[in-house]
């Protein structure tokens, strides 16, 4: 019998406590919708920020977040909205743990001009990654939260996300 708790808990033992981990899905989007559903599942309470309210999200801005949020990645998920840079900015100065933005690796994010804008330094820019998520070929919702969520874990657990092994 294997000592490994990795095993056990995939052969049906009970799964380690929850981290306390924290993922702040930025923006009422359908990739969101599924950070929201499958993140739980791999240890995150997740919340939802939307500066705005017709959108139906709960919070309103990161200051609504109370506590230490040194463990909370922020994950934007649209980069095409007006608050992009002041979202940011928050965030950055929150210290969260990590800050990404999703969006297409060949063009350059309209993050960096955003936060210029507000007069972030480029060190701190620089803190937020884009892209995201592993590189699967991502085209769905489901698929760039399942990217997402696997880049995440393998940041936490400091890995590349490629495959551990080569072929056999």
């Amino acid at each position: 019998m294997s000592t490994d708790p990795n095993c056990g808990v995939a052969h049906g033992a009970p799964a380690p406590a929850s981290t306390g981990r924290v993922l702040v899905a930025v923006f009422a989007s359908p990739v969101a919708e599924v950070l929201q559903r499958w993140a739980p599942e791999l240890g995150f309470r997740t919340v939802l920020l939307d500066p705005d309210p017709a959108r139906g999200a709960g919070l309103v801005a990161l200051d609504d977040l109370t506590g230490d949020l040194s463990d909370a990645d922020v994950v934007v998920t649209d980069h095409h909205r007006p608050e992009l840079g002041e979202v940011l900015r928050d965030a950055l100065a929150r210290r969260v743990r990590w800050v990404g933005v999703m969006g297409n690796p060949r063009h350059e994010g309209p993050h960096v001009a955003a936060l210029a804008a507000l007069g972030v330094p480029p060190e701190e820019v620089a803190r937020v990654h884009r892209p995201i998520g592993l590189d699967i070929g991502s085209r769905t919702p489901a698929e760039i939260a399942l990217s997402t969520l696997a880049g995440l874990l393998a940041d936490r657990n400091g890995r590349g996300g490629g495959p551990a092994h080569g072929p056999r």
